[in-house]
């Protein structure tokens, strides 16, 4: 399987309401609930407003599109990070998973995935805003 390294910092935010969310931007992956709404973007891109933000984090994505009948994909990339105590902030999306982790493990969980055998390139250049 091939990953891709993205470039990105970002942030994980709560958010009070989507007003402060720069949709235009490359990454913006929001969690709506009952009980509330998260946001992970880019960290130039992190509304300053938010009610709690944690920065620093950096990503990885599962390349290409994923059909919805692979089982275990986002399980198996989690257990190779869990196993070396790495702690993951995951979101999928239609087409594919990415991992967030920590940028002081960033490289210390690319090792890990290619001790494993995975494939990682970086990413295509993404638009600049």
């Amino acid at each position: 399987m091939k990953l891709e390294a993205l470039a990105q910092d970002f942030s994980v935010c709560k958010v009070r309401d989507m007003a402060s969310v720069r949709w235009e931007a490359d990454f913006c992956f929001v969690g709506k609930t009952d009980a509330e709404l998260s946001l992970v973007c880019e960290t130039r891109f992190a509304p300053v407003d938010a009610a709690a933000r944690e920065d620093g984090w950096k990503g990885v994505r599962v390349a290409g599109a994923m059909e919805f009948s692979l089982v275990g994909v986002l399980a198996r990339l989690s257990s190779v990070l869990a196993r070396r105590e790495i702690p993951i902030f995951a979101v999928s999306t239609y087409d594919t998973d990415y991992i967030f982790v920590k940028a002081h493990d960033f490289q210390k969980a690319m090792n890990a995935f290619a001790a494993e055998g995975y494939e990682i390139s970086p990413a295509h250049e993404e638009k600049r805003l």
